[in-house]
């Protein structure tokens, strides 16, 4: 008899089974696997490496497609034609890393301040070997190399989380490595270095380990501050089920790390330290926002955008736009918290995280194209289902390509009407939306989520929201494969 893997030690999910759209796409080659049929013992190839190959295989790629930027020579508009463009090349030379300037110290930085030490950290030894042409002869390109691979590594750690959390369903993991935004936004800023940390967090809470998850939730939020709204999501599953110690010691932990890093700089330099909060209030609305379509919409005869939304932008403190944002934020919040209290079982911890997270980017004045990073690994642990997630990542895809071709016209040189990318930027809000609305249902109607299917009810997710703690440690060895 061939080896076989007994039942117990299969895998739970199988996504050409579980999964219709991949199902759809196994017919060209025979179909999925039936019941019966006798799957081959895994030895070294196993999904976990397959997917860490997949993602080191995609960074390595996305590096190649922004290589003909590395050398910094962005003459005749070469960064919006090649789709190459980099805050991180950019950024060295506009915060004055390329002179020594120490960020806070010696220049204000647009960023919160583990960002800046970050920059710091790498730009100002390159600064230093670059005095010697004949060690570094192009710094700025150097520069963009060092972060890459760095950056590279926080990304391959956000993929090790996810697998650390779905160690059921391994292949989840591959729509986050295999996701095309992750292919051009990986490094146009520093965005995968809270990513990487974010996941992490979500680890150790999963492990209920709540002070580590409060540390590196900390970290992640002084290195950008989005990482505080998963926060939210821990609040809800708390009025929700009562329980509140791991959680409190959660928020006491992250807010003590954030404190640690901000308070030393605020006080020794409280005007580069400010400038982060001042820059974003004082932003007006930015490309492919909600509030960009509206004062851009197109409303034939060449005419562009509602009165209302445009004026919106005159204002120079934009302290209506600030509020009417934060105020739909707030609305949505509030949705989130109904939907999060009145579901027949408790939310999952991530599908509460990847709502707020996207209210926040729907709603928000500011949606830069690396923000999609954001969402990708929060979207893949609230709804692995590759159809609507290839969707969303389509019209991200033809959101950045478009989004190049504005910033072209903006440059003097036109590619397409303003039409285009208005259509674009509907297209990413549409297709995130009807993502939202499929994390929804499967909260209304949970028999629907794939995840509590294979975990027996539990969100895997969850640490002490679920009676039991329902994946080993990420410390104890896997049970061993035997065969017959």
């Amino acid at each position: 008899m061939p080896p076989t893997v007994r039942p117990e030690h299969r895998l739970s999910d199988e996504p050409a089974n579980s999964d219709r759209f991949v199902g759809g796409l196994s017919e060209s080659i025979g179909g999925p696997l039936g019941n019966h049929a006798v799957r081959a013992p895994r030895r070294f190839w196993t999904p976990s490496r397959v997917v860490l190959l997949l993602i080191c295989a995609m960074l390595s790629f996305s590096w190649v497609q922004k290589s003909p930027c590395r050398d910094g020579a962005w003459a005749d508009m070469k960064q919006y034609k090649y789709f190459c463009y980099s805050d991180v090349l950019a950024l060295y030379y506009a915060e004055g890393l390329n002179e020594g300037k120490v960020p806070y110290a010696d220049h204000p930085v647009e960023y919160p301040v583990l960002t800046g030490v970050f920059m710091g950290v790498l730009g100002l030894p390159v600064h230093s070997l670059g005095q010697d042409p004949q060690r570094i002869n192009n710094p700025g390109k150097t520069f963009y190399d060092l972060n890459a691979v760095v950056l590279s590594a926080f990304g391959i750690a956000a993929v090790a989380a996810t697998l650390a959390v779905r160690r059921r369903r391994p292949w989840d993991a591959a729509m986050f490595a295999a996701a095309p935004a992750l292919f051009v936004s990986a490094t146009v800023n520093w965005d995968l270095f809270c990513v990487g940390l974010a996941s992490i967090a979500m680890v150790f809470w999963a492990r209920r380990r709540p002070l580590l998850a409060g540390l590196f939730l900390g970290l992640a939020t002084a290195a950008k501050f989005y990482p505080v709204l998963i926060l939210g999501a821990l609040l809800v599953l708390c009025l929700r089920t009562g329980k509140w110690k791991e959680a409190l010691a959660t928020f006491g932990v992250g807010a003590g790390t954030w404190l640690a890093i901000n308070v030393p700089v605020a006080v020794l330099y409280w005007d580069s330290w400010v400038k982060f909060f001042d820059f974003n209030s004082q932003r007006g609305i930015d490309w492919g926002t909600l509030w960009y379509i509206g004062a851009h919409f197109p409303r034939g005869s060449g005419q562009y955008g509602f009165p209302y939304f445009q004026n919106l932008d005159s204002d120079p403190t934009h302290s209506t736009l600030n509020m009417l944002y934060l105020s739909l934020f707030l609305v949505c919040c509030v949705g989130i918290l109904v939907i999060g209290l009145t579901a027949p079982t408790p939310p999952r911890l991530a599908q509460l995280a990847f709502l707020i997270v996207a209210a926040f980017l729907i709603t928000g004045k500011v949606w830069s194209q690396q923000y999609v990073l954001w969402l990708i690994p929060l979207a893949v642990l609230a709804r692995p289902r590759w159809g609507a997630f290839l969707a969303w990542q389509a019209a991200e895809v033809l959101y950045f390509v478009s989004f190049y071709g504005e910033l072209m016209g903006a440059s003097g040189r036109q590619v397409f009407p303003e039409g285009v990318f208005v259509l674009a930027s509907i297209l990413r809000l549409v297709t995130l939306a009807v993502l939202v609305g499929y994390v929804i249902r499967d909260i209304r109607h949970p028999e629907l989520d794939v995840v509590r299917d294979t975990y027996e009810g539990e969100d895997p997710d969850g640490g002490v929201f679920n009676r039991d703690e329902v994946e080993p440690s990420p410390i104890d060895p896997p049970p061993l494969v035997k065969t017959l």
